[in-house]
């Protein structure tokens, strides 16, 4: 027998700024969502994304509040009190317990890190690294661009290209990388504006200095420790103006809306509600 949308269980695996576009779409629409994520999450547009519960135990993004649990029995008192659950299950080894009605995939590794069709009755993922139907039930192109957005029943989104969309006239300028393994200290903090050359943060003893003149939209959190290569800055070029920090971006509200229309197609045709 379908269910109704409200008794509908959708896991989102990573509450990060792009997942935060998706859940939000999920959970207006009344379904109940659960956020899983990792122990130390790499998310660096922090102040747009859910994944910041489990640093804060708490969090808001617009609408959206977000809500650390420790087990998947707080699921349904958070729900009740209108919030989101956020826990602490990288290898989603809660899903087979759980055996939610739809997963949605929004880690956007650029590749499958372990989400398969059999997990529920809906698997939608995004971005490269998946193939529909084999690996999900729909792939959504995730690449900036005439198809974002698209969804995928048949094939494989668009390769990685490994570039940065273009804000402001700048690319891969823009995106700052991990010099060095170590441990990340603030100076700046996320939504300051900063000059070509400024100090934005140290990995252990190392520097790392502003690419370009703009405003601080990324920022990977303080004390992470990461790898070298890692992506853990953005400088937004754009007028200050044009920028804005502290909202669910363009982006992530049009993969929001993909996978809406996604679950609901995919859904429907299985008659899950």
């Amino acid at each position: 027998m379908a269910k109704k949308i409200s008794e509908t269980l959708v896991i989102v695996r990573s509450g990060g700024d792009l997942a935060t576009g998706v859940v939000q779409k999920l959970w207006r629409v009344g379904f109940k969502v659960l956020i899983l994520e990792i122990a130390r999450p790499l998310t660096i547009r922090r102040t747009v994304a859910l994944s910041e519960a489990v640093r804060n135990g708490e969090c808001q993004v617009e609408d959206l509040t977000a809500v650390k649990i420790s087990t998947t029995e707080e699921c349904e008192t958070v729900w009740q009190s209108g919030r989101i659950p956020v826990l602490v299950d990288g290898s989603a080894l809660s899903i087979e317990r759980l055996k939610p009605d739809v997963v949605v995939d929004a880690i956007i590794a650029k590749r499958n890190i372990g989400t398969f069709k059999e997990m529920a009755p809906v698997v939608i993922a995004l971005g490269p690294g998946f193939k529909a139907p084999e690996d999900v039930d729909v792939v959504i192109e995730t690449l900036r661009g005439h198809y974002l957005g698209q969804l995928i029943r048949n094939g494989r989104p668009q390769v990685n290209t490994g570039i940065p969309g273009v804000l402001g006239g700048k690319s891969t300028e823009r995106v700052v990388h991990a010099p060095c393994d170590g441990i990340v200290q603030h100076v700046a903090t996320l939504g300051q504006q900063v000059e070509k050359g400024q100090l934005l943060f140290y990995v252990d003893e190392v520097p790392v200095y502003s690419p370009l003149k703009g405003t601080l939209r990324g920022l990977i959190s303080q004390n992470q420790i990461i790898r070298k290569g890692l992506k853990c800055a953005d400088v937004d070029p754009r007028p200050v103006d044009e920028v804005d920090c502290h909202t669910i971006s363009d982006k992530a509200r049009a993969l929001g809306g993909a996978v809406l229309e996604a679950v609901l197609l995919v859904g429907k045709e299985k008659e899950v509600f």
